[in-house]
């Protein structure tokens, strides 16, 4: 019994490679977003008060709020550049049943870098402040770990990756013309 056509092959194996491809500059993407983000982003100043325990010092601090917008915007502007990118050189090039296997792996890929950014963010400094809160006296100040309020957030990345794929895709239709 004969195997698909070539054509057929040829063109399953590059929506797979582009699909992968997806995948895997996007989980990058967000390595980079999380370093960014782990490493910029506003901490608030806890005081130690007791072993293993620690209070803010400051209940109006704005830190939780900063850390928040800091990853609001990472995510914006990597689902602004995996859209871009994505849709310029991989899925507009693509015709037939690649088009839609590449865009749903730019949105996976864009789900998949969004909580590996929140994963590596939350990770940078974790251990320091394991370390002061339960080694240090009290009364000692240290930086709070890093962690994610709005959880709501986490769609800004695929949210923007899809928005300018539909953008750029609704651009590149031919248009109806008055005579």
């Amino acid at each position: 019994m004969p195997g698909p056509p070539p054509a057929r092959r040829t063109a399953a194996r590059s929506a797979v490679i582009w699909f992968l491809t997806a995948l895997i500059g996007s989980v990058v993407l967000g390595l980079i977003g999380g370093l960014i983000w782990g490493e910029f982003a506003p901490r608030a100043t806890l005081q130690e008060v007791g072993a293993g325990t620690a209070q803010v010092v400051n209940a109006e601090t704005r830190a939780f709020f900063g850390a928040d917008v800091w990853f609001c915007v990472i995510a914006v502007v990597a689902g602004l550049l995996s859209g871009v990118l994505g849709y310029r050189f991989a899925l507009a090039p693509r015709t037939g049943a690649g088009r839609p296997a590449v865009a749903v792996a730019l949105i996976v890929g864009a789900v998949a870098g969004t909580f590996v950014m929140l994963w590596l963010g939350e990770r940078i400094g974790l251990s320091s402040y394991n370390k002061n809160l339960a080694s240090s006296p009290d009364g000692t100040l240290f930086p709070a770990s890093l962690a994610l309020g709005a959880k709501s957030v986490l769609a800004f990345w695929p949210l923007f990756t899809a928005i300018v794929m539909l953008v750029a895709e609704w651009g590149t239709r031919p248009g109806d013309t008055a005579e």
